[in-house]
Formats: C-alpha cells, sequence, structure tokens
C-alpha cells in the first residue's frame, strides 16, 4: 500500500529486486534484512537488528523509517515509514491478518 493511493490495498507481487529486502534461503530457513536507503535520511539509531531466519509457515514484520529534510532550503522536514511483512510460505491467504511471529521495530527518532 502506498499513501500516494490512499493506502487501498493491491493484490500482487513485488519483482524481489525491487524490494529493498535482502532474502536468502539457505537449510530450510529464510533470512530476512531489510536494506536501509538512504544512507542520509536515517534517523540516529545505536546499530541494526541482525537479520531474522524464518522457518515455513512464519512471518515478520519489520518497521523502518527514515526524516528527510528540505532539499530546497525550506525550513521542515518529511517523514518516510517502510512495513515489511514477509511470510515464509507456505502461508494461508489471511496469513497478515494473524500477530506475527516476529516484530522488529526498527524506527528511530523524528524530532
Amino acid at each position: 500500500m502506498h499513501e500516494r493511493d490512499a493506502f487501498a490495498p493491491r493484490v500482487g507481487r513485488e519483482e524481489p529486486s525491487r524490494v529493498d529486502v535482502q532474502l536468502r534461503e539457505a537449510g530450510g530457513r529464510l533470512r530476512v534484512l531489510p536494506r536501509v536507503q538512504p544512507l542520509f535520511a536515517i534517523p540516529p539509531r545505536p546499530r541494526r537488528p541482525p537479520a531474522v531466519c524464518l522457518v515455513p509457515g512464519q512471518w515478520v514484520r519489520w518497521q523502518l523509517n527514515y526524516r528527510f529534510s528540505s532539499a530546497a532550503g525550506m525550513r521542515g522536514w518529511s517523514y518516510w515509514l517502510d512495513t515489511f511483512n514477509i511470510a515464509y510460505g507456505p502461508v494461508n491467504a489471511d496469513v497478515f491478518l494473524s500477530a506475527p511471529t516476529v516484530v522488529i521495530d526498527e524506527q528511530g527518532p523524528v524530532r
């Protein structure tokens, strides 16, 4: 969902190369680690959490936020929040309506 279309749900799959998440499958597990981009917009964070390894049927909700100053030199900030819900299948169609197996809140201060 995107703010630009009023957070209307859409059905489909993203091309993995277009999603800023590192996914690696090995030994019956899926390793998940979102990429933090752009580097200049990160709120201060003490350190990044490690990758999460999921087994089939599990899912993770990972949240990251960003803060941008105006490029035009005007006062003010804009903010961006990414929420990644990633399941390692097979899972039911309503999997994201349940509580996540793992929650990573990597949001930094936006002051």
